[in-house]
């Protein structure tokens, strides 16, 4: 039997949902990643929260909050505390997406599903690893070896490698085959018939044009718009998609030497930029050989202007171009600059990926166009006259309460303190309930111990005798001086929520100034919203910069990979089952596309057994070094260990005989280039190696099929019994390992 394998969806399949999936391999459960949309819909958690206590590792793929949004609330209030992997620019531009999302929201509204302790919280417990870094579980995860690899799409994104017995579960999501400015194409196609494949159909029905025609296409669109005077506005995500739209915009804005503005406009537009320069060695082999000739960061932006606040937009009255987020135009700085623009025809809204189901973005997308839309507008406005009045009293009572409270629970715990050290049977205890009749003790009434009796000098079992309060302050040395206390440095704030208690969690500090100055803010405020109809005259265009493979892509890839299992998530339903049909016919015999919460068995059909190679048969065996391996025949029985396990012992009796086995891998150029070295006259011909006057080598087999990374190909060696023949084939043999 071989691995068990079940897979569950928790939100993501047959609509566009955000992504979410446990994995259970041999009862251990991994949640693959932990998505929220911008509405922040609690419904949509439901599924997550009914499995978040019983979750043991939590896989994080793309740093959008439809792969991460909803972990600091599953953290915070449904009982999610497994420890967390992703790479480390999925951590970084995680945790800058969250701060914008939160922070875009509290400007609007009184938001309180998470806050920025919760996000910190949250990403404290990810452990980061780099692409390609085996990290073995431990504990109830014995045996499992998880794998960050290359996926494309986002900065840091990741295809998940999960093996266990040798067996491989891929989780491929939103992966891009095609390298970008910024990006290299993802490794899936590198993996040959894994156990089990989890992927997408998101984008089973699209289809895309090339490159070059579509930036061609993108630059031509936001030059017209400037030429006539109009504005550009490009609604974009906080840290994702938005970096390939930047170094477009940066190049052609080099190339053609334009002058008119271009701004990123985000809550933490200079701190995205400030990581994403130090994350070179994660990007594209252009941008890495580039630093390393020439120094020059590809993300050191002459053209391109980053501001926090929309009012730097003012600097510049003229036409010009902006990306602001969010992407879905519910919130943040992209909804306000559409509702001022939306009424001129000479400007232009360019949406780069689909809005999210329900969003205004989606509503605009639509064929045709809305001619007008009804939106909220939402602004803080501090507290003034009889509101401030109001709110200062109430926290003043809050603060009072507060205080006595914690007055009346120091008291508890002073009586507690001495309550509990008192023995009553010891005659050094103090009785205040007993009255002595004895005139002496009535002497000793003093505050509240009364009635003390003392019977000699006894040695207490307690610290606590019934005298004055005695504290000792003797501090405590160690071989390096005084012991320091770190709690007694620590700065207590009345409002740590106000005061983002380190400007930014992890991030060593680094968070724009005027994010910073918005955070510590505790000015007393209020929300005030109103729906305006908006009239829809200026221009929509979408164009594709998702950066994800599109189907005929998605097919191919598929082909090659031929996994044993199938299992397709996230897509509408009619992508999905299109999918799932071309796959039955092409790809493999066992595809699934599970109903939400609905649970598969994709256990391999293998039959795996895990064996001991016995000591006594080790020291039997002689070892070949083949590269970073060595091989050896063995010819054993199976037998039990004490433990009951299955071991490979020693014959009883004298080892079969066995055919000559090689082993190795044989490229006809470099074959080519020894024989020449020997003299041998040689040359290609007909898909053959012409070896001399009479002798051929030539593969045969299906190079698509392979083993081990290996294709599956036999070498026939054609020409009469000679001399000639002899020495070549001694020379072909001395390019395989003989067993």
């Amino acid at each position: 039997m071989g691995t068990s394998v079940q897979v569950t969806p928790l939100c993501g399949v047959y609509n566009e949902n955000p992504l979410s999936y446990l994995v259970s391999i041999d009862g251990f459960n991994f949640l693959v990643d932990c998505g929220w949309n911008d509405h922040f819909d609690t419904s949509l958690l439901q599924p997550l929260s009914r499995v978040a206590s019983t979750v043991d590792a939590v896989l994080i793929s793309h740093s959008d909050t439809f792969h991460l949004g909803a972990l600091p609330y599953a953290m915070k209030q449904l009982g999610l505390s497994a420890p967390i992997y992703a790479t480390e620019p999925v951590y970084r531009l995680g945790l800058l997406t969250m701060y914008d999302q939160y922070l875009s929201r509290k400007q609007v509204s009184e938001f309180d599903l998470f806050t920025l302790d919760d996000i910190d919280s949250a990403f404290q417990n990810v452990t980061r690893l780099t692409y390609s870094q085996n990290h073995y579980m431990s504990g109830k995860g014995e045996g499992i070896v998880i794998a960050p690899l290359v996926a494309g799409h986002l900065l840091g994104g990741t295809t998940w490698r999960i093996t266990k017995d040798g067996e491989d579960v891929i989780y491929a999501v939103d992966f891009n085959h095609r390298k970008e400015r910024h990006l290299n194409g993802t490794v899936l196609e590198s993996f040959v018939r894994p156990a089990v494949l989890i992927t997408d159909a998101f984008n089973a029905l699209n289809n895309q044009p090339p490159r070059r025609q579509r930036d061609q296409e993108f630059l031509d669109a936001i030059e017209r718009t400037l030429n006539v005077g109009g504005n550009v506005l490009l609604p974009v995500d906080t840290a994702g998609r938005v970096l390939e739209l930047i170094l477009t915009l940066e190049q052609h804005w080099t190339q053609k030497q334009l002058s008119t503005p271009i701004y990123f406009l985000s809550y933490v537009s200079s701190s995205t930029i400030d990581y994403v320069k130090s994350f070179l060695e994660w990007m594209s082999d252009s941008i890495a050989k580039s630093f390393e000739h020439t120094r020059d960061n590809a993300f050191l932006l002459r053209k391109i202007k980053l501001v926090i606040n929309k009012s730097a937009l003012e600097e510049a009255p003229g036409p010009k171009v902006v990306m602001a987020s969010m992407a879905s135009l519910e919130a943040g700085f992209s909804h306000d600059l559409f509702v001022e623009w939306a009424a001129d025809p000479k400007n232009l809204v360019m949406f780069t990926e689909r809005g999210q189901f329900g969003t205004l973005a989606r509503i605009l997308q639509s064929d045709p166009p809305p001619k007008a839309v009804k939106v909220t507008m939402s602004r803080r406005i501090p507290l003034v006259g009889e509101e401030l009045a109001a709110y200062e009293e109430e926290q003043n009572r809050i603060k009072r309460e507060e205080a006595l409270k914690a007055t009346l629970a120091k008291e508890e715990e002073s009586k507690a303190s001495v309550g509990a050290e008192v023995v009553t049977n010891d005659p050094m205890a103090v009785d205040t309930n007993v009255t002595h009749p004895s005139s002496n003790a009535s002497g000793l009434h003093s505050g509240a111990f009364k009635d003390v009796l003392i019977d000699g000098f006894v040695t207490t079992s307690s610290s606590v005798a019934p005298m004055f309060p005695f504290y000792d302050n003797t501090s405590e040395w160690d071989d390096f001086g005084e012991v320091i206390n770190p709690d007694d440095y620590v700065v207590k704030d009345d409002n740590m929520e106000q005061s983002f208690m380190h400007v930014d969690g992890d991030l060593n500090g680094k968070l724009d100034e005027g994010s910073a100055n918005l955070i510590l803010d505790t000015t007393p405020s209020k929300v005030e919203s109103s729906e305006l109809t908006v009239q829809v005259k200026c221009s929509l265009l979408y164009m594709d910069f998702e950066g994800r493979s599109d189907g005929r892509s998605i097919k191919s890839i598929l082909a090659h990979v031929a996994p044993l299992k199938l299992v397709l998530v996230h897509a509408s339903a009619e992508a999905t089952e299109h999918l799932k049909q071309h796959c039955l016919k092409h790809v493999c015999p066992q595809v699934y596309a599970p109903q939400l919460e609905e649970t598969i068995d994709v256990t391999s059909d293998l039959c795996a057994y895990k064996v001991q190679l016995s000591e006594k048969l080790m020291s039997q065996v002689l070892f070949k070094k083949l590269g970073d391996y060595e091989i050896a025949w063995v010819d054993a029985e199976v037998g039990k260990t004490e433990n009951d396990m299955f071991s490979l012992l020693p014959l009883s009796g004298p080892s079969p005989p066995h055919k000559t086995v090689l082993v190795g891998d044989l490229k006809m150029s470099d074959f080519k280039q020894f024989l020449a070295s020997k003299g041998v006259q040689v040359e290609f011909g007909g898909g053959a190696l012409r070896c001399g006057e009479y002798v051929t080598i030539r593969k045969v087999g299906d190079a698509s099929q392979k083993v081990g990374g290996a294709a599956i190909q036999q070498i026939v060696l054609e020409g009469p019994l000679s001399e000639e023949y002899y020495k070549i084939r001694e020379y072909l043999y001395s390019h395989f390992y003989s067993l």
